[in-house]
């Protein structure tokens, strides 16, 4: 089989999918799911990834109601989960009139370069640190087209680090990306000036990469839902979920996880380095050395749930995969944020509604109820449903029986279908 693969990125995207459609013994039908790459082209995959056969299809819908600083959005989102949409959408709206306050910090991002082999650590930063401006120097060489829209390096640190295979000494690199992601400049400049960088030292530099623990590129914001819309009681119940997650590991990831359902989504239709994303923000919940939930809450001093939330936020306006994807660019257009910060801070919005709405739905009602009843139309698609009056019948009848089964849902099929 894998003797047959020989030279497979070699080939078209048409010839790899027919040598994968023998091999897996696909049908003429999955063959053609695979082949119907939609918005985006097959040539265009076929530049951004290796091996290249088809395309995977994401539902991309909007939550609404979200007010950010005063401004209104439409929140593209990329997901196949359900109730998650429907979820930031509901959390928004119980937040209104006010809706959300954000801030983002400057789009400072860190490069890291390893130097090894310096023998005295302390006297080769003192040496570093002689040399800090020609170095920078160099850096700004090298971000010359960044400059031109104000941002550029900002500062370099060195700092030890004892390991068990000696101490090392990094160079950490901090880079003002304006609406750029970065991820490309910054590696850019730390491979220009790492021969420099390793003779001042007097050592040897191996890894040279930026950091996804974006702690210099940080996003806050805050919501309050008033007690006369969630109920007293609801709010107590959601404050005692919240304890649990703040004093326990295993529910912390999970709320955590409920953080990331709706940056995630957004990051996904937008474009954006959604692993990056992910990576940053569970280094940062641990950043004190205890894995700690992102977001805050409390009651405020009229009673309400106040909310709040903090994570480094690595996003792009421009660059990347916004340059070829064109459902990114038309989902950038849609929520209309002009600059890295603005989309960052309605990120994070994102991530607070889901995670509050979330909490509400397990203090209240209970996750599965509200999910299940979203979830109804794929389990009816999975029983034979065809057409939408179909699919919508069959999940009507579940959901009023509160019965969310394969086995409920080809019974009500049978019965839609005999009239």
């Amino acid at each position: 089989m894998f003797m047959e693969l020989s030279g497979f990125y070699k080939l078209s995207v048409e010839e790899r999918l027919a040598k994968i459609k023998k091999i897996a013994g696909l049908t003429d039908e999955e063959a053609a799911l695979l082949a119907s790459t939609g918005a985006l082209k097959s040539d265009v995959a076929d530049r951004m990834a290796e091996n290249v056969v088809g395309a995977v299809h994401l539902p991309l819908g909007i939550a609404t109601n979200f007010r950010v600083n005063g401004k209104e959005y439409l929140v593209p989102m990329a997901i196949e989960e359900p109730s998650v949409i429907a979820a930031a959408s509901k959390a928004a709206k119980l937040a209104l009139p006010k809706g959300f306050t954000a801030e983002a910090e400057e789009p400072v991002m860190i490069g890291q370069m390893q130097i090894v082999g310096v023998g005295n650590a302390v006297e080769a930063i003192g040496k570093l640190d002689a040399k800090k401006k020609e170095i920078m120097k160099i850096c700004s060489e090298q971000l010359k087209g960044l400059e031109r829209y104000g941002g550029g390096i900002r500062n370099v640190v060195f700092r030890t680090l004892k390991t068990p295979r000696g101490e090392m000494v990094l160079a950490e690199f901090e880079v003002d990306m304006r609406d750029a992601m970065g991820a490309n400049m910054m590696n850019t400049m730390l491979e220009a000036v790492s021969p420099t960088v390793a003779e001042f030292a007097g050592g040897e530099t191996r890894l040279r990469i930026i950091s996804n623990l974006a702690t210099k590129r940080k996003v806050k914001a805050r919501a309050v839902w008033k007690k006369d819309k969630t109920g007293e009681d609801s709010i107590e119940k959601i404050l005692d979920c919240y304890e649990l997650a703040a004093n326990d590991i295993y529910r912390c990831a999970t709320h955590n996880k409920g953080v990331m359902n709706g940056i995630d989504a957004v990051a996904v239709a937008c474009g954006q380095d959604w692993r990056a994303i992910e990576a940053g923000m569970h280094a940062y919940a641990a950043i004190s050395g205890e894995y700690r939930p992102v977001t805050h809450y409390e009651k405020d001093k009229d009673g309400n749930l106040a909310g709040t939330i903090e994570l480094p936020m690595a996003v792009a306006t421009v660059g990347g995969a916004i340059n070829t994807l064109d459902t990114a660019r038309v989902a950038l257009k849609i929520l209309g944020a002009k600059t890295s910060q603005e989309l960052g801070m309605v990120m994070a919005c994102a991530g607070l509604a889901n995670n509050f709405a979330a909490l509400y739905a397990l203090s209240t009602e209970g996750i599965q109820k509200g999910h299940m009843r979203l979830h109804a139309r794929n389990i009816a698609v999975l029983a034979g449903a065809e057409t939408p009056e179909e699919i919508d019948g069959v999940a009507e009848r579940m959901s009023e029986k509160e019965t969310y089964t394969l086995d409920s849902a080809k019974e009500a099929l049978k019965k839609i279908r005999k009239g």
